[in-house]
Protein backbone atom coordinates (compact mmCIF):
# COMPACT_ATOMS: atom_id res chain seq x y z
CA UNK A 1 0.00 0.00 0.00
CA UNK A 2 1.37 3.33 -1.06
CA UNK A 3 1.82 5.74 1.63
CA UNK A 4 0.01 9.07 2.40
CA UNK A 5 2.87 11.12 1.10
CA UNK A 6 3.80 8.77 -1.91
CA UNK A 7 -0.10 9.52 -2.69
CA UNK A 8 0.33 12.93 -2.23
CA UNK A 9 2.91 13.09 -4.91
CA UNK A 10 1.27 10.94 -7.01
CA UNK A 11 -2.09 13.07 -7.17
CA UNK A 12 -0.05 16.30 -7.35
CA UNK A 13 1.89 14.74 -10.57
CA UNK A 14 -1.24 13.76 -11.98
CA UNK A 15 -3.03 17.07 -11.94
CA UNK A 16 0.23 18.78 -13.16
CA UNK A 17 -0.03 16.18 -16.64
CA UNK A 18 -3.48 17.12 -16.56
CA UNK A 19 -3.46 20.66 -16.46
CA UNK A 20 -1.08 20.42 -19.26
CA UNK A 21 -3.24 18.72 -21.46
CA UNK A 22 -6.18 19.40 -20.55
CA UNK A 23 -8.53 23.11 -20.70
CA UNK A 24 -10.31 24.83 -18.80
CA UNK A 25 -13.31 26.43 -20.39
CA UNK A 26 -15.14 29.40 -19.98
CA UNK A 27 -18.73 28.49 -21.17
CA UNK A 28 -20.88 30.73 -23.44
CA UNK A 29 -23.84 28.61 -24.88
CA UNK A 30 -26.00 29.90 -27.76
CA UNK A 31 -28.76 28.75 -29.76
CA UNK A 32 -27.44 28.06 -33.23
CA UNK A 33 -29.51 27.42 -36.15
CA UNK A 34 -29.23 24.05 -37.41
CA UNK A 35 -31.81 23.33 -39.90
CA UNK A 36 -34.20 25.15 -41.61
CA UNK A 37 -37.38 25.14 -43.93
CA UNK A 38 -39.36 22.20 -41.93
CA UNK A 39 -42.80 22.39 -41.47
CA UNK A 40 -44.61 21.92 -38.36
CA UNK A 41 -41.40 19.97 -36.50
CA UNK A 42 -43.05 17.91 -33.20
CA UNK A 43 -40.75 15.75 -33.05
CA UNK A 44 -36.91 14.56 -32.97
CA UNK A 45 -34.91 11.66 -32.74
CA UNK A 46 -31.79 9.42 -34.03
CA UNK A 47 -31.40 6.30 -35.12
CA UNK A 48 -28.07 5.62 -33.46
CA UNK A 49 -26.11 6.83 -36.71
CA UNK A 50 -25.51 10.87 -37.51
CA UNK A 51 -28.62 11.67 -38.67
CA UNK A 52 -31.48 13.27 -37.21
CA UNK A 53 -35.44 12.11 -37.95
CA UNK A 54 -37.99 15.09 -37.58
CA UNK A 55 -41.61 14.39 -37.33
CA UNK A 56 -43.60 16.57 -39.55
CA UNK A 57 -46.90 16.73 -37.72
CA UNK A 58 -48.97 16.61 -40.87
CA UNK A 59 -47.94 13.35 -41.84
CA UNK A 60 -43.91 12.66 -42.54
CA UNK A 61 -40.36 12.34 -41.09
CA UNK A 62 -38.03 14.08 -42.44
CA UNK A 63 -34.43 13.37 -42.41
CA UNK A 64 -31.82 16.25 -41.50
CA UNK A 65 -28.23 15.06 -42.11
CA UNK A 66 -25.25 15.72 -40.01
CA UNK A 67 -24.60 19.64 -41.37
CA UNK A 68 -28.38 20.28 -41.44
CA UNK A 69 -29.32 19.80 -44.69
CA UNK A 70 -32.75 18.39 -45.03
CA UNK A 71 -32.70 14.56 -47.19
CA UNK A 72 -35.14 14.22 -49.70
CA UNK A 73 -37.80 13.13 -50.09
CA UNK A 74 -39.09 12.28 -47.40
CA UNK A 75 -37.87 9.23 -45.09
CA UNK A 76 -42.04 8.40 -44.58
CA UNK A 77 -45.24 9.39 -45.66
CA UNK A 78 -48.09 8.41 -44.08
CA UNK A 79 -50.03 12.25 -44.57
CA UNK A 80 -53.23 9.79 -46.08
CA UNK A 81 -53.51 7.89 -42.05
CA UNK A 82 -53.21 10.90 -40.57
CA UNK A 83 -55.72 13.24 -38.78
CA UNK A 84 -53.76 16.55 -38.93
CA UNK A 85 -55.14 19.84 -36.98
CA UNK A 86 -54.77 21.07 -33.69
CA UNK A 87 -53.22 19.05 -31.52
CA UNK A 88 -53.85 15.83 -33.99
CA UNK A 89 -51.81 14.78 -36.36
CA UNK A 90 -48.33 12.85 -36.39
CA UNK A 91 -46.71 12.93 -33.11
CA UNK A 92 -44.26 10.42 -32.07
CA UNK A 93 -41.50 8.48 -33.30
CA UNK A 94 -38.82 5.90 -31.82
CA UNK A 95 -36.22 3.71 -33.11
CA UNK A 96 -36.19 0.35 -32.01
CA UNK A 97 -32.50 -0.26 -29.70
CA UNK A 98 -31.53 -3.03 -32.56
CA UNK A 99 -32.42 -0.49 -35.42
CA UNK A 100 -29.09 -0.87 -37.46
CA UNK A 101 -29.95 -4.58 -37.39
CA UNK A 102 -33.84 -5.28 -37.94
CA UNK A 103 -34.81 -1.73 -39.90
CA UNK A 104 -37.87 -1.37 -37.06
CA UNK A 105 -39.48 2.28 -36.08
CA UNK A 106 -42.48 3.05 -34.29
CA UNK A 107 -44.74 6.06 -34.59
CA UNK A 108 -48.01 7.33 -32.75
CA UNK A 109 -50.47 9.14 -34.68
CA UNK A 110 -53.96 10.17 -34.44
CA UNK A 111 -55.98 8.52 -37.71
CA UNK A 112 -59.23 6.97 -38.68
CA UNK A 113 -61.89 6.94 -36.27
CA UNK A 114 -59.73 9.74 -34.16
CA UNK A 115 -58.02 7.10 -32.56
CA UNK A 116 -54.67 6.83 -31.31
CA UNK A 117 -52.25 4.46 -33.34
CA UNK A 118 -49.42 2.91 -32.32
CA UNK A 119 -47.45 1.29 -34.89
CA UNK A 120 -44.33 -0.26 -36.33
CA UNK A 121 -43.01 0.06 -39.42
CA UNK A 122 -39.73 -1.07 -41.46
CA UNK A 123 -36.91 0.71 -43.54
CA UNK A 124 -36.35 0.45 -46.84
CA UNK A 125 -34.42 -2.65 -47.63
CA UNK A 126 -32.40 -1.08 -51.13
CA UNK A 127 -32.25 2.57 -49.20
CA UNK A 128 -31.47 4.03 -45.89
CA UNK A 129 -33.04 7.15 -46.22
CA UNK A 130 -36.44 5.87 -46.89
CA UNK A 131 -39.00 3.95 -44.32
CA UNK A 132 -41.56 1.67 -46.30
CA UNK A 133 -44.99 3.02 -45.89
CA UNK A 134 -46.97 -0.37 -46.74
CA UNK A 135 -45.11 -2.12 -44.01
CA UNK A 136 -47.66 -0.94 -40.95
CA UNK A 137 -48.22 -3.29 -38.16
CA UNK A 138 -50.36 -2.22 -35.47
CA UNK A 139 -49.89 -2.64 -31.83
CA UNK A 140 -52.26 -0.47 -30.17
CA UNK A 141 -55.61 1.51 -31.22
CA UNK A 142 -57.15 4.06 -28.85
CA UNK A 143 -59.66 6.17 -29.37
CA UNK A 144 -59.47 9.19 -28.31
CA UNK A 145 -62.84 10.83 -26.94
CA UNK A 146 -61.96 14.60 -27.87
CA UNK A 147 -59.35 16.14 -30.31
CA UNK A 148 -57.30 17.27 -27.48
CA UNK A 149 -54.78 16.19 -24.63
CA UNK A 150 -53.41 13.07 -27.10
CA UNK A 151 -50.30 12.94 -25.44
CA UNK A 152 -47.95 11.41 -28.51
CA UNK A 153 -44.88 10.70 -27.04
CA UNK A 154 -42.97 7.16 -26.98
CA UNK A 155 -39.43 6.37 -26.14
CA UNK A 156 -37.73 3.14 -25.80
CA UNK A 157 -36.36 2.78 -21.61
CA UNK A 158 -33.21 1.46 -20.72
CA UNK A 159 -34.72 -1.74 -20.04
CA UNK A 160 -35.38 -2.33 -24.09
CA UNK A 161 -39.22 -1.62 -23.38
CA UNK A 162 -41.21 1.10 -25.54
CA UNK A 163 -43.19 3.69 -23.00
CA UNK A 164 -46.18 5.61 -24.79
CA UNK A 165 -47.54 8.70 -22.95
CA UNK A 166 -51.23 9.47 -23.78
CA UNK A 167 -53.09 12.10 -22.38
CA UNK A 168 -56.07 12.24 -20.62
CA UNK A 169 -58.98 12.20 -23.69
CA UNK A 170 -59.32 15.76 -23.90
CA UNK A 171 -61.84 18.30 -23.25
CA UNK A 172 -61.42 19.96 -20.02
CA UNK A 173 -60.99 19.10 -16.40
CA UNK A 174 -60.93 15.15 -17.66
CA UNK A 175 -65.16 14.96 -16.90
CA UNK A 176 -64.83 11.07 -17.39
CA UNK A 177 -62.08 10.77 -14.53
CA UNK A 178 -59.94 9.39 -17.05
CA UNK A 179 -56.29 9.80 -15.79
CA UNK A 180 -57.26 8.40 -12.48
CA UNK A 181 -59.31 5.06 -13.87
CA UNK A 182 -56.75 1.84 -14.18
CA UNK A 183 -59.25 0.33 -16.49
CA UNK A 184 -58.24 2.91 -19.03
CA UNK A 185 -55.11 4.14 -21.32
CA UNK A 186 -55.77 7.75 -21.21
CA UNK A 187 -53.76 9.37 -18.89
CA UNK A 188 -51.60 7.17 -18.48
CA UNK A 189 -48.03 6.18 -19.34
CA UNK A 190 -47.92 2.87 -20.64
CA UNK A 191 -45.06 0.34 -20.77
CA UNK A 192 -44.83 -2.44 -23.63
CA UNK A 193 -42.29 -5.49 -24.59
CA UNK A 194 -42.25 -4.81 -28.52
CA UNK A 195 -39.77 -7.96 -28.74
CA UNK A 196 -42.18 -10.78 -27.38
CA UNK A 197 -45.66 -11.53 -28.52
CA UNK A 198 -48.31 -10.51 -31.05
CA UNK A 199 -48.84 -7.44 -31.27
CA UNK A 200 -46.83 -6.99 -28.19
CA UNK A 201 -46.36 -8.77 -24.75
CA UNK A 202 -46.69 -6.94 -21.13
CA UNK A 203 -44.05 -7.05 -18.51
CA UNK A 204 -44.11 -9.21 -16.07
CA UNK A 205 -43.05 -6.32 -14.19
CA UNK A 206 -45.56 -4.06 -14.46
CA UNK A 207 -47.03 -2.67 -11.52
CA UNK A 208 -50.41 -3.98 -12.30
CA UNK A 209 -49.69 -6.74 -14.09
CA UNK A 210 -51.74 -9.13 -11.42
CA UNK A 211 -54.57 -6.47 -11.01
CA UNK A 212 -57.28 -7.94 -12.72
CA UNK A 213 -58.98 -4.57 -12.28
CA UNK A 214 -56.82 -2.46 -14.18
CA UNK A 215 -55.01 -3.15 -17.64
CA UNK A 216 -51.54 -4.61 -17.56
CA UNK A 217 -49.78 -2.02 -19.89
CA UNK A 218 -50.38 0.55 -17.50
CA UNK A 219 -46.98 1.90 -16.07
CA UNK A 220 -47.52 5.19 -14.34
CA UNK A 221 -51.28 7.19 -13.93
CA UNK A 222 -52.37 10.25 -13.29
CA UNK A 223 -51.37 12.18 -15.94
CA UNK A 224 -53.03 14.95 -18.15
CA UNK A 225 -51.46 15.36 -21.07
CA UNK A 226 -47.42 14.46 -21.04
CA UNK A 227 -46.86 16.09 -24.62
CA UNK A 228 -42.70 15.05 -23.97
CA UNK A 229 -41.03 13.22 -21.79
CA UNK A 230 -37.33 11.38 -21.81
CA UNK A 231 -34.53 8.82 -20.63
CA UNK A 232 -31.85 10.68 -18.92
CA UNK A 233 -29.03 8.25 -21.66
CA UNK A 234 -26.70 8.08 -18.49
CA UNK A 235 -28.96 7.41 -15.40
CA UNK A 236 -31.84 6.00 -16.68
CA UNK A 237 -34.10 8.50 -14.97
CA UNK A 238 -37.55 9.56 -16.20
CA UNK A 239 -38.91 13.06 -16.89
CA UNK A 240 -42.19 13.84 -17.72
CA UNK A 241 -43.04 17.40 -18.85
CA UNK A 242 -47.16 17.10 -18.33
CA UNK A 243 -49.09 20.32 -19.72
CA UNK A 244 -51.97 21.75 -17.35
CA UNK A 245 -55.06 22.78 -17.30
CA UNK A 246 -55.09 26.96 -16.88
CA UNK A 247 -53.04 27.31 -13.80
CA UNK A 248 -50.00 25.28 -13.39
CA UNK A 249 -46.91 23.57 -15.72
CA UNK A 250 -45.43 20.71 -14.16
CA UNK A 251 -42.01 18.49 -14.55
CA UNK A 252 -42.26 14.93 -13.02
CA UNK A 253 -39.13 12.89 -12.08
CA UNK A 254 -39.25 9.02 -11.55
CA UNK A 255 -35.77 7.51 -10.38
CA UNK A 256 -34.45 4.80 -12.64
CA UNK A 257 -34.88 2.31 -9.92
CA UNK A 258 -39.12 2.86 -9.70
CA UNK A 259 -40.89 -0.04 -10.28
CA UNK A 260 -43.72 1.83 -11.92
CA UNK A 261 -47.15 3.03 -10.31
CA UNK A 262 -46.73 6.28 -9.88
CA UNK A 263 -50.33 8.12 -9.53
CA UNK A 264 -49.11 12.03 -10.42
CA UNK A 265 -52.29 13.16 -9.26
CA UNK A 266 -54.38 14.64 -12.17
CA UNK A 267 -57.35 15.72 -11.84
CA UNK A 268 -57.19 15.57 -8.67
CA UNK A 269 -54.26 18.05 -8.71
CA UNK A 270 -52.95 20.57 -10.96
CA UNK A 271 -49.38 20.80 -9.98
CA UNK A 272 -49.15 20.72 -6.34
CA UNK A 273 -52.67 22.54 -6.15
CA UNK A 274 -55.93 20.96 -5.98
CA UNK A 275 -58.27 20.97 -8.87
CA UNK A 276 -61.23 18.34 -8.35
CA UNK A 277 -60.16 15.83 -5.40
CA UNK A 278 -63.76 14.67 -5.69
CA UNK A 279 -63.17 10.15 -4.92
CA UNK A 280 -59.43 10.57 -5.03
CA UNK A 281 -57.22 8.70 -3.22
CA UNK A 282 -55.20 10.60 -0.03
CA UNK A 283 -52.64 13.04 -1.46
CA UNK A 284 -49.49 10.97 0.87
CA UNK A 285 -50.35 8.57 -2.46
CA UNK A 286 -49.41 10.87 -4.67
CA UNK A 287 -46.26 11.62 -6.71
CA UNK A 288 -45.55 15.54 -6.93
CA UNK A 289 -43.82 17.12 -9.64
CA UNK A 290 -40.16 17.97 -8.74
CA UNK A 291 -41.11 21.47 -9.90
CA UNK A 292 -43.65 23.37 -11.50
CA UNK A 293 -44.49 26.85 -12.86
CA UNK A 294 -48.08 29.33 -12.80
CA UNK A 295 -49.06 30.79 -16.08
CA UNK A 296 -47.93 34.19 -15.86
CA UNK A 297 -45.04 32.16 -16.99
CA UNK A 298 -46.21 30.39 -19.67
CA UNK A 299 -49.03 28.12 -20.92
CA UNK A 300 -47.88 24.87 -21.85
CA UNK A 301 -45.07 23.23 -21.40
CA UNK A 302 -42.61 21.60 -23.42
CA UNK A 303 -40.56 18.85 -22.20
CA UNK A 304 -37.05 18.15 -22.84
CA UNK A 305 -33.89 16.46 -21.99
CA UNK A 306 -31.19 16.17 -19.53
CA UNK A 307 -28.23 17.43 -21.22
CA UNK A 308 -25.41 15.01 -21.71
CA UNK A 309 -23.32 15.91 -24.64
CA UNK A 310 -19.63 17.75 -23.51
CA UNK A 311 -19.18 16.46 -20.01
CA UNK A 312 -17.28 19.17 -19.07
CA UNK A 313 -20.08 21.41 -19.82
CA UNK A 314 -21.59 23.84 -16.88
CA UNK A 315 -24.54 22.23 -17.99
CA UNK A 316 -24.06 18.66 -17.81
CA UNK A 317 -26.86 16.57 -16.07
CA UNK A 318 -28.73 19.65 -16.28
CA UNK A 319 -32.37 18.91 -17.59
CA UNK A 320 -34.02 21.76 -20.18
CA UNK A 321 -37.27 22.41 -21.07
CA UNK A 322 -39.38 24.89 -22.50
CA UNK A 323 -42.71 26.76 -22.92
CA UNK A 324 -44.85 26.69 -26.11
CA UNK A 325 -46.32 29.84 -25.33
CA UNK A 326 -43.20 32.33 -24.07
CA UNK A 327 -40.43 30.27 -25.73
CA UNK A 328 -38.47 30.68 -22.38
CA UNK A 329 -36.08 27.40 -21.89
CA UNK A 330 -34.88 27.12 -17.88
CA UNK A 331 -33.02 24.11 -16.46
CA UNK A 332 -33.53 22.10 -13.53
CA UNK A 333 -30.68 20.41 -11.69
CA UNK A 334 -30.66 18.82 -8.01
CA UNK A 335 -28.36 20.92 -5.94
CA UNK A 336 -27.56 19.27 -2.44
CA UNK A 337 -31.24 17.41 -2.46
CA UNK A 338 -33.40 20.60 -3.89
CA UNK A 339 -34.06 21.22 -6.88
CA UNK A 340 -33.18 24.27 -8.41
CA UNK A 341 -34.54 26.12 -11.50
CA UNK A 342 -32.86 28.91 -14.07
CA UNK A 343 -33.24 30.67 -16.87
CA UNK A 344 -31.65 29.65 -19.86
CA UNK A 345 -32.82 32.33 -22.15
CA UNK A 346 -36.08 33.71 -23.86
CA UNK A 347 -35.95 33.16 -27.71
CA UNK A 348 -39.49 34.50 -29.05
CA UNK A 349 -41.13 33.71 -32.93
CA UNK A 350 -40.57 30.17 -32.48
CA UNK A 351 -43.32 28.30 -30.39
CA UNK A 352 -40.97 25.73 -29.11
CA UNK A 353 -42.38 22.29 -29.67
CA UNK A 354 -40.01 19.52 -28.67
CA UNK A 355 -36.38 19.11 -28.16
CA UNK A 356 -34.16 16.19 -29.08
CA UNK A 357 -30.91 14.34 -29.17
CA UNK A 358 -28.72 12.74 -31.63
CA UNK A 359 -26.37 9.83 -30.93
CA UNK A 360 -23.98 11.57 -29.30
CA UNK A 361 -25.99 13.67 -26.63
CA UNK A 362 -26.10 16.89 -28.30
CA UNK A 363 -29.03 19.11 -27.80
CA UNK A 364 -31.79 20.53 -30.56
CA UNK A 365 -34.84 22.03 -30.32
CA UNK A 366 -37.26 22.81 -32.59
CA UNK A 367 -39.48 25.95 -33.50
CA UNK A 368 -43.21 24.39 -34.66
CA UNK A 369 -43.66 28.10 -36.36
CA UNK A 370 -40.65 29.19 -37.12
CA UNK A 371 -40.12 25.99 -38.74
CA UNK A 372 -35.87 25.89 -37.57
CA UNK A 373 -34.32 23.45 -35.33
CA UNK A 374 -31.21 24.90 -33.17
CA UNK A 375 -28.54 23.35 -31.65
CA UNK A 376 -27.92 24.09 -28.46
CA UNK A 377 -23.65 24.91 -29.22
CA UNK A 378 -21.21 24.75 -26.83
CA UNK A 379 -18.11 28.06 -27.43
CA UNK A 380 -15.90 27.54 -25.18
CA UNK A 381 -12.55 29.84 -24.95
CA UNK A 382 -9.71 27.95 -23.37
CA UNK A 383 -7.44 28.23 -20.67
CA UNK A 384 -5.60 26.15 -18.58
CA UNK A 385 -6.56 25.07 -15.85
CA UNK A 386 -5.03 26.57 -12.50
CA UNK A 387 -3.59 29.51 -14.75
CA UNK A 388 -4.90 32.99 -14.43
CA UNK A 389 -7.92 34.24 -16.71
CA UNK A 390 -8.93 37.73 -16.64
CA UNK A 391 -11.64 36.70 -14.21
CA UNK A 392 -11.14 33.77 -12.29
CA UNK A 393 -7.56 31.82 -11.03
CA UNK A 394 -8.28 28.22 -9.42
CA UNK A 395 -5.21 27.01 -7.14
CA UNK A 396 -5.07 23.36 -6.12
CA UNK A 397 -3.62 22.49 -2.95
CA UNK A 398 -1.33 19.75 -3.79
CA UNK A 399 -1.27 17.76 -0.15
CA UNK A 400 -5.19 17.97 -0.03
CA UNK A 401 -8.12 18.02 -1.63
CA UNK A 402 -8.72 22.09 -0.89
CA UNK A 403 -9.34 24.02 -3.80
CA UNK A 404 -9.07 28.12 -3.58
CA UNK A 405 -11.17 30.57 -6.01
CA UNK A 406 -9.60 33.66 -6.50
CA UNK A 407 -11.34 36.53 -8.80
CA UNK A 408 -11.58 40.10 -9.58
CA UNK A 409 -15.13 40.09 -7.67
CA UNK A 410 -14.64 44.31 -7.22
CA UNK A 411 -18.27 44.62 -7.18
CA UNK A 412 -18.26 41.53 -4.34
CA UNK A 413 -21.48 39.75 -6.37
CA UNK A 414 -22.34 36.77 -5.34
CA UNK A 415 -20.77 33.83 -7.03
CA UNK A 416 -22.20 30.98 -6.83
CA UNK A 417 -20.22 26.97 -7.18
CA UNK A 418 -20.68 23.78 -7.45
CA UNK A 419 -18.35 20.48 -7.27
CA UNK A 420 -19.97 17.84 -9.02
CA UNK A 421 -18.54 14.28 -11.06
CA UNK A 422 -18.53 13.50 -14.40
CA UNK A 423 -22.43 12.06 -14.00
CA UNK A 424 -23.12 15.10 -13.13
CA UNK A 425 -23.65 14.55 -9.10
CA UNK A 426 -23.34 17.32 -7.16
CA UNK A 427 -21.31 16.70 -4.26
CA UNK A 428 -20.89 20.09 -2.65
CA UNK A 429 -22.68 23.64 -3.51
CA UNK A 430 -21.72 27.08 -1.66
CA UNK A 431 -21.84 30.95 -2.17
CA UNK A 432 -19.85 33.21 -1.44
CA UNK A 433 -19.42 37.41 -1.96
CA UNK A 434 -16.04 37.71 -1.72
CA UNK A 435 -12.72 37.77 -4.04
CA UNK A 436 -11.64 34.66 -3.08
CA UNK A 437 -12.58 31.92 -0.88
CA UNK A 438 -11.65 28.08 -0.15
CA UNK A 439 -13.31 24.94 -0.63
CA UNK A 440 -12.77 21.73 1.12
CA UNK A 441 -14.86 19.11 -0.41
CA UNK A 442 -13.49 16.64 2.49
CA UNK A 443 -12.60 12.76 1.54
CA UNK A 444 -12.70 11.99 -1.94
CA UNK A 445 -12.28 8.95 -4.63
CA UNK A 446 -9.34 9.36 -7.36
CA UNK A 447 -11.45 10.66 -10.34
CA UNK A 448 -11.80 13.73 -12.17
CA UNK A 449 -14.28 16.30 -11.22
CA UNK A 450 -16.19 19.59 -12.08
CA UNK A 451 -16.08 22.79 -10.67
CA UNK A 452 -18.68 24.93 -12.31
CA UNK A 453 -18.77 28.39 -11.08
CA UNK A 454 -21.19 31.04 -12.45
CA UNK A 455 -20.28 34.64 -11.62
CA UNK A 456 -22.01 37.70 -12.77
CA UNK A 457 -23.87 35.84 -15.75
CA UNK A 458 -20.60 33.95 -16.78
CA UNK A 459 -20.40 30.36 -16.62
CA UNK A 460 -16.49 28.78 -15.96
CA UNK A 461 -15.82 25.25 -15.63
CA UNK A 462 -12.79 23.23 -14.42
CA UNK A 463 -11.87 20.36 -14.14
CA UNK A 464 -9.65 18.60 -11.52
CA UNK A 465 -8.33 15.86 -10.22
CA UNK A 466 -8.92 15.25 -7.23
CA UNK A 467 -9.19 12.13 -4.06
CA UNK A 468 -7.16 10.07 -1.72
Amino acid sequence: MKTLQQMTLLLYFMLVVFSASCQTAQIAINMVPFATGLSNPVSITNAGDSRLFVVDQSGYIQIVDSIGNLITPYYLDIHNKVTFGGEQGFLGLAFHPQYSTNGYFYVNYIGVGDSTHISRFNVSLSNPDIADPMSEFKLLTIYQPFSNHNGGDLKFGPDGYLYIGLGDGGSGGDPDNRAQNKSQYLGKMLRIDVNQGSPYSIPTTNPYYNDATALREIWAIGLRNPWRFSFDRLTGNLWIADVGQNAIEEINFQPAASTGGENYGWRCYEGNQVFNNTGCVASSALTFPVHSYTHSDGCSVTGGYVYRGIPSSAYYGYYFFTDYCTDRIWTLHNNSGSWQMEVFGDFPGNNFSTFGEDAKGQLYIAGLTSGTIYSVIENTIGIDVNQTSDDIKIIKDPTSNKIRIETRNIGLKFIHFTLSDLSGKILYADSFKASSFEINPGKLPVATYLLNIQMDRKKFVHKLILGE
